[in-house]
């Protein structure tokens, strides 16, 4: 009898050769924008279109895609975010792809391919492990472009586990959505630097400007989470699970033995985590400083009720979606100092950066952001508004985008490598 772990490796092994069979079949090219008159066509493919940076990306590059002349599909299990978009005129068929089911993956190959026949899909782009296997097979059967995005630094704890994750690195083009992501897929994944871009997320100014945000949205908000007046806030954006840090946070704010606060939970996840985090805050003696608030439909004005915005993940995380929209809007933000907010982040000018998963330099960190003079507060608005408008908007983020699919298509025009330093 096979023991336990001779039995997860053989079931591993099929699942991986499943994998790598059902990418390697090849029929005729389908793709030939290049040549010819129509405008050329991007597929991009991910899970599902919920909240997230990998989805607020997607769309983003949908409507810059639409807004080129060039056609633009999103594929995936649907969502929320289904609605924009095909407002920004882009097409949505919804597969499911997110399946990590073999048997789901190697069909999804065929669906993907009918798909890249019928609309002529000339780039199929990549935002997801899963999706990504039955997007390359697809675009091996019908001769497409394929393109990756790392949008993490994806654990490689295991030879099953790297070999599942490494399908991100078979895109003729590779973008990851910062250096820290950039330099663990050369390392880890042997990505090669001549095909690696690194193109940052971007920030929506035309959403997430402090100048856009009425006063009654602002109100509007505080009545509706019936936040007291007279208490400062401190909010901690992001999906409750525990890398997320929210119960260093709570640590943290216990430590700083203060009543005048009101910590805003924002965000929607496991329930049994919400659960641990509600009886941690009581067993602290924290009733009544903290607030769990599962949906928010209007992130900019909750941008504006924080004193603070805090971003306490325990593990890196490629970007920091949270952290960038934070400074734009000129609000103090504290983030850990590992993983891409080390690249958005300037210590002590634009906010601070402190250990993972510590709470004692959180809470001194929150101690100073809280004690900031106006005056204080004000310049630092400043040099944070400055700065990631001059880095990270959209704008810049879509632009390098299309003009890697441009590379692609029209190597012979190109001018040039987009920028992979």
């Amino acid at each position: 009898m096979l023991g336990a772990g001779v039995l997860a490796l053989d079931v591993g092994n099929q699942v991986i050769a499943s994998l790598l069979f059902m990418t390697t079949k090849v029929e005729t090219s389908t793709a030939a924008a290049a040549a010819e008159t129509r405008p050329p066509a991007v597929l991009q493919v991910l899970p599902r279109l919920v909240a997230g940076g990998v989805e607020r990306g997607t769309v983003e590059v949908a409507a810059a895609l639409v807004a080129a002349g060039w056609k633009a599909v999103v594929a995936s299990e649907g969502g929320p975010m289904v609605r924009e978009v095909e407002r920004a005129g882009a097409l949505h068929v919804e597969l499911p792809v997110a399946s990590k089911n073999p048997v789901t993956m190697r069909r999804n190959v065929e669906r993907l391919a009918q798909l890249v026949r019928r609309e002529r899909i000339d780039i199929l782009h990549a935002r997801s492990r899963a999706p990504a296997w039955s997007a390359l097979g697809a675009a091996r059967r019908t001769g497409s472009h394929f393109v990756t995005t790392f949008h993490n630094a994806y654990g490689d704890e295991t030879w099953l586990k790297r070999r599942y994750n490494a399908v991100m690195a078979e895109g003729e083009r590779v973008i990851a959505i910062s250096r820290f992501v950039a330099e663990h897929a050369m390392r880890v994944y042997g990505v090669p630097a001549e095909k690696l871009r690194i193109i940052e997320r971007g920030v929506d100014f035309s959403r997430f400007d402090p100048e856009r945000v009425s006063a009654e949205r602002v109100i509007r908000l505080a009545r509706e989470w019936q936040l007291p007046d007279g208490v400062q806030v401190v909010m901690l954006p992001g999906r409750l699970t525990r890398w997320k840090g929210q119960l260093v946070l709570v640590d943290a704010v216990a430590r700083l033995q203060r009543r005048d606060l009101r910590c805003v939970l924002v965000g929607t996840g496991d329930g049994r985590y919400r659960q641990q985090l509600i009886d941690t805050i009581a067993r602290r003696g924290l009733g009544g400083l903290f607030q769990l608030i599962e949906d928010c439909r209007d992130i900019p004005a909750a941008y504006m009720l924080a004193d603070v915005v805090v971003s306490a993940s325990t593990r890196p995380e490629g970007f920091g979606r949270i952290i960038a929209e934070g400074l734009a809007m000129g609000r103090p933000v504290i983030a850990t100092d590992h993983g891409g907010a080390r690249e958005i982040v300037l210590d002590g000018e634009t906010g601070w950066l402190v250990p993972p998963d510590d709470a004692q330099p959180l809470a001194e960190a929150l101690a100073g952001a809280l004690a900031l003079s106006p005056a204080e507060r004000m310049s630092l608005a400043q040099r944070a508004i400055a700065h990631m408008r001059a880095h990270f908007t959209t704008q810049a983020m879509t632009g390098r985008t299309l003009a890697v699919y441009e590379e692609i298509l029209f190597p012979a025009v190109a001018e040039g490598p987009v920028a992979a330093q």
